[in-house]
């Protein structure tokens, strides 16, 4: 009922005809509703993830890899990895029967679950704990150091449909009375990347973000020292989690929760290669998983409605 309550069953109405076409061409839907893969070589069980990174093969991909090998050699089952298009199109990949196991944010989970089309398979553990944070990060030369401050200026947001670089920091700025729609000039980036791209070249004075990869950017010296700082750290996220199609075997759901509960021991793969978002090192991944945590995390954006969504994506469109 929570779920019903919180949310809406309708897709945007911005952007729908972009959404239905970029799932479509992610993975062929014909005749895949009927039944879900059974992880046999010859149908291989389809890992569809959204694009953390900008949705490079060679970034979200790597990152996954590792783990679903060491699952084919423990217990046979057989995946086809891809990276989707846009958060969107992993929900309808999911909801369509086109995948099996998708890897989502939050919030997509949220609206997936919602349509009866994902159910929770496992969280990735870092340092005993399943949680990550989002953040709006700003230009230490643009004057802003209270949230109020953004009113008058440029931000970068990631997909509409992102937990950490859209709902958490919307949500943020909502509850201290910055209206995005109508108080800040608005670049919808795409990507948590491409956020932190367009303020590291000045493009933009605020961005949302996790900090999973605001970290990755720093490490990898994609923003020079001392140009962004933090202005604002979410509460604890629950991680970005890995979710399967109720319709799969109920074999199938027990292998793949036996095997992500013991991943850090099974064969072939180093500790350096059982990673989660953001390409971070993570210790291992549990399937002791909360619905209701889960679903709790929605209360974090409760206040980005539809109605919301709607008036900044039509504010970044006439930019």
């Amino acid at each position: 009922m929570y779920l019903k309550q919180r949310m809406s069953r309708k897709l945007l109405t911005v952007g729908l005809s972009l959404i239905t076409a970029a799932a479509t061409a992610i993975l062929p839907l014909t005749g895949y509703a009927q039944a879900q893969n059974d992880g046999s070589a010859q149908q291989p069980l389809r890992v569809i993830l959204v694009p953390a990174d900008g949705g490079t093969e060679d970034g979200t991909k790597q990152d996954f890899q590792p783990i679903f090998s060491a699952i084919t050699r423990a217990t046979e089952l057989n995946f086809d990895i891809k990276v989707g298009q846009s958060y969107s199109a992993v929900i309808e990949a999911m909801c369509n029967g086109a995948a099996d196991i998708a890897w989502y944010g939050p919030a997509s989970y949220l609206q997936a679950r919602e349509r009866d089309c994902a159910e929770l398979l496992a969280l990735a553990v870092r340092d005993g704990q399943s949680v990550y944070y989002s953040g709006i990060f700003v230009r230490s030369d643009a004057g802003i150091d209270a949230i109020a401050d953004i009113k008058g200026k440029r931000i970068a947001l990631g997909d509409v449909n992102s937990t950490s670089s859209f709902a958490v920091p919307v949500a943020m700025l909502l509850t201290a009375g910055v209206d995005p729609a109508r108080d800040t000039s608005i670049n919808m980036t795409g990507s948590h990347a491409n956020v932190l791209k367009a303020l590291a070249e000045g493009l933009v004075d605020a961005g949302g973000a996790s900090f999973d990869s605001f970290e990755k950017a720093v490490n990898a010296k994609a923003i020079e020292p001392g140009s962004l700082s933090v202005l604002t750290k979410s509460a604890p996220i629950p991680y970005p989690p890995l979710a399967m199609h109720p319709k799969l075997d109920d074999a199938v759901k027990a292998k793949l929760r036996e095997a992500f509960d013991n991943i850090a021991s099974l064969p072939g793969i180093s500790p350096e290669q059982i990673r989660g978002y953001g390409g971070g090192k993570v210790d291992g991944y549990t399937s002791q998983v909360s619905e209701q945590d889960m679903a709790n995390a929605g209360l974090m954006f409760d206040k980005v409605t539809d109605q919301v969504k709607t008036e900044i994506m039509n504010k970044a469109g006439a930019r």
